[in-house]
């Protein structure tokens, strides 16, 4: 699990989040780092036997800079103040499926799938979908899914109002055939981040969603 002082120390920056007050606590930092770390270490150890597609992944493949990209932001707070790991199924390939774990106190979550995708490898997964939504469906409804995510992310910005270009609004998939992101998502409580089995309780949650990762893998191999 991520210590309490780590927290701490991401609670600590979104109150200050300025240059001079992060060099002042680069110690902190230095520490977090280490326990952020740690924490993908810890994932990665569990995660990989049960997914071969992540055998590749080292630390550095799963972390994220603490700096911010502010060259196109109105906010130009340097820093980030949330904890992420991200684990793909397809190391070095872009924007691709994978794990992802969002630390962040009021704001936590776990996802897996494929966010925004190119318009390439959006064409492709609507086409998987089009012809094999049944194997989709069989993945929604599995119970541990259901229970534990319910379905597919679905909100105003991720989803078409209309059928898309090249396919009739009355297709059996039409609801999935709308969607630009193929993710599911469950929220995490600021208590959760805390348990002793963090790590262990967070990736029998993610491996469940082993079959949705697969099933967009297997969209974007198609020709």
């Amino acid at each position: 699990m991520i210590s309490k002082e780590s927290l701490k120390f991401l609670e600590d920056l979104k109150s200050n989040n300025n240059r001079d007050w992060f060099q002042d606590n680069k110690k902190r930092y230095e520490a977090y780092k280490t326990d952020y770390h740690q924490l993908i270490r810890d994932f990665l150890e569990i995660m990989k036997p049960q997914d071969a597609t992540l055998e590749l992944l080292e630390v550095k493949n799963c972390t994220f800079r603490i700096n911010r990209d502010i060259r196109f932001s109105k906010d130009k707070s340097p820093y980030k103040t949330h904890l992420s790991v991200w684990m793909s199924t397809n190391p070095g390939a872009g924007n691709t499926p994978g794990y992802y774990v969002h630390l962040e106190k009021g704001k936590s979550f776990i996802a897996a799938g494929l966010y925004s995708p190119e318009a390439s490898e959006l064409k492709k997964i609507r086409k998987e979908i089009a012809f094999f939504y049944e194997d989709l469906e069989e993945i929604i409804a599995n119970p541990k899914f259901k229970k534990e995510f319910k379905g597919l992310d679905r909100t105003e910005t991720n989803a078409l109002k209309n059928a898309p270009r090249d396919y009739e609004k009355d297709h059996p998939a039409i609801e999935f055939l709308k969607l630009k992101s193929f993710v599911a998502i469950q929220p995490l409580s600021d208590a959760d981040l805390l348990k002793p089995n963090f790590v262990n309780y967070v990736s029998e949650k993610l491996i469940i969603l082993k079959p949705l990762t697969a099933f967009l893998n297997r969209a974007l191999d198609a020709d």
